[in-house]
């Protein structure tokens, strides 16, 4: 697969674009509530109050010999921060969701003429993926729906815990020459609601027996390198199995906010120079400083797993600190 065509700049020396409690598809975060966008605007708005949020046009401007000014394009903003965007909208379900109840998930992505998106371009082998995560950040799920012939989407999901939680669809449009973009919207999941305080920062994370180590520092603003190595029973492995056309598929959200970063390693599965593990490498860029929660699926010996990490950006990381934070397998 054309890896120029993959979600969230997936593909080799990719940027990463990041793609916020009460009430469905209406999310008020921590941070305040969610700004109201022009549809020009890809991929959602920086709602830190600390950084440039001038984003009527997201451009910086330049002087010009002639002394006019010409817009130079800045950086990209986060996704997932609105539930519509481009003329596409995020219809999620109108009432509450069951917690530990498994049931079937539907939603659905309206098109700029109302009426149900039906055609889509695939990204890492899916035409959508389905990412959801309680709002302090536990919960993370992976999925992959199925379009149905009245136009919705449908998953079984079991949400764990009560709280509201925030889903992102993720998605390229066909035809649309603006490509892929993510749409967020919260959902109720009823009960008593009790956060989990975030873990801290660490460089290991373990699951299901293996260890995945994080090498380099997450840089607000500017371009990092971030290496994730897997290794079990203290070897390293190199035979990690393709997924969704990758090695690994890293997804970051930004605490607070739950600012929206999907991103794809470099090279892919079968280049001839990319290798099948230990190491996975991901070029990244923060929008902001604070603290993110990264999470990578990974899969070997036929089964898909998730090591999760809290990381900051802005400052050097903890080296490894005892007591890895736990992922998950699906």
């Amino acid at each position: 697969m054309n890896t120029a065509t993959k979600v969230g700049a997936f593909g080799a020396g990719v940027s990463l674009a990041f793609g916020v409690a009460l009430g469905i598809g209406n999310a008020v975060g921590p941070v305040g509530a969610e700004p109201a966008l022009s549809d020009h605007q890809a991929h959602g708005a920086n709602p830190d109050p600390d950084t440039d949020t001038d984003t009527d046009t997201e451009m910086d401007q330049d002087m010009n010999h002639d002394g006019h000014t010409t817009p130079t394009a800045g950086p990209e903003a986060p996704g997932g921060l609105q539930i519509s965007e481009r003329g596409y909208t995020l219809a999620p379900p109108d009432e509450p969701l069951p917690a530990g109840e498994r049931t079937d998930f539907r939603f659905r992505i309206l098109g700029p003429d109302g009426e149900p998106l039906a055609d889509y371009e695939k990204t890492h082998d899916k035409d959508l993926h389905l990412i959801v995560a309680r709002r302090d950040l536990s919960g993370f799920q992976h999925v992959h729906p199925t379009l149905g012939a009245d136009g919705a989407w449908s998953v079984p999901l079991t949400f764990a815990n009560a709280g509201d939680h925030r889903i992102f669809a993720d998605f390229s449009p066909a035809g649309d020459p603006d490509g892929p973009l993510t749409l967020g919207a919260d959902v109720a999941v009823t009960g008593g609601y009790r956060p989990e305080p975030l873990p801290e920062p660490a460089r290991t994370a373990g699951v299901d027996g293996y260890t995945v180590t994080l090498d380099g520092d997450l840089a607000a603003g500017a371009d990092s390198e971030l290496t994730l190595s897997v290794s079990r029973d203290g070897r390293p492995v190199t035979d990690l199995e393709p997924y969704l056309g990758a090695y690994g598929h890293l997804v970051a959200l930004r605490s607070g906010d739950l600012a929206y970063l999907h991103v794809h390693p470099q090279g892919e599965p079968g280049d001839g120079e990319t290798p099948a593990g230990p190491g996975i490498t991901f070029h990244t860029r923060a929008p902001s400083e604070g603290t993110y929660r990264l999470y990578l699926d990974f899969q070997h010996n036929g089964a898909v797993r998730t090591a999760e990490f809290t990381v900051t950006a802005g400052q050097v990381a903890q080296r490894p600190t005892p007591g890895a934070s736990a992922g998950h397998a699906h």
